[in-house]
């Protein structure tokens, strides 16, 4: 046997006896993983904990990093348990990051969702004039973002939020709303119920406050039937949350009035 026919031998033999080689594992990218244990968080309600993580990050350029902070500090915001110092520190915080989400990317509809949201808590801390007239900027980021996902129940909810706001706003501000706008916001009880039944349709059962924002608007155009039904749904929706508490309670208030 020839050299070059001894070295052929040898390769076919290393080739059959050596393990086959192993595909390298693709490296997982760390704002992904960072993004997976966030929302593991977040369906674990442990709010401080997902704060906690994400504020480490909150200088990152990531959208969907920057619109769950926003979540996260408007969260933490909420609690009961959060002292009204730093409640209206963390709102600001929200609005911050809710801001920077959205100037990464227009077209992420949560970005949309969360700068309406916290553009609205900042509202409350700038006085009636500034929250109207931050109005019609809520109304549209909505409206956005049902646009760019419209399989997103919380938007839906939320835009009939809107409509039930305006649709039952006392006369003194009316008066602002005239003054700041030619056509001040409006709405009909009936326009809010349309988007908190697309809402309910898009994602049935998935919403304590919708359910009882259901009764409570067909309470309003005087549909007692169907004010029952949502408001019983409410007071049996199994409670998670300081907020889902909150749907129950206020539930089996008006369910005593409505019976009476």
């Amino acid at each position: 046997m020839d050299t070059a026919n001894k070295m052929a031998s040898a390769d076919k033999h290393s080739d059959s006896s050596a393990e086959p080689e192993k595909t390298p594992e693709p490296i997982q990218d760390p704002e992904k993983i960072l993004i997976t244990q966030a929302d593991q968080l977040y369906d674990s309600f442990k709010t401080k904990e997902l704060y906690e993580l994400l504020l480490q990050h909150k200088d990152v350029k990531n959208d969907e990093i920057l619109w769950r902070l926003a979540r996260a500090a408007r969260d933490l915001a909420q609690l009961s348990t959060t002292k009204a110092d730093m409640k209206k520190t963390l709102v600001y915080e929200a609005f911050e990051y809710a801001k920077k989400a959205l100037s990464i990317n227009q077209n992420n509809f949560a970005c949309h969702k969360w700068f309406a949201i916290c553009i609205s808590d900042v509202g409350d801390y700038e006085g009636i004039k500034q929250k109207i007239s931050n109005a019609f900027i809520i109304r549209d980021h909505f409206l956005k973002a049902i646009e760019l996902n419209p399989a997103d129940a919380t938007s839906m909810h939320l835009m009939g939020l809107w409509c039930f706001t305006f649709a039952e706003m006392p006369w003194y501000q009316q008066k602002i709303a005239s003054v700041l706008f030619a056509k001040p916001p409006e709405s009909t009880y009936n326009e809010a119920l349309t988007y908190f039944m697309k809402a309910e349709n898009v994602d049935p059962n998935f919403y304590s406050m919708n359910l009882l924002m259901l009764g409570k608007t067909y309470l309003k155009v005087n549909n007692n039937k169907l004010a029952l039904l949502y408001l019983t749904k409410a007071v049996e929706y199994p409670a998670k949350t300081e907020e889902d508490n909150k749907a129950k309670t206020e539930a089996e208030e008006l369910l005593k009035k409505v019976g009476k």
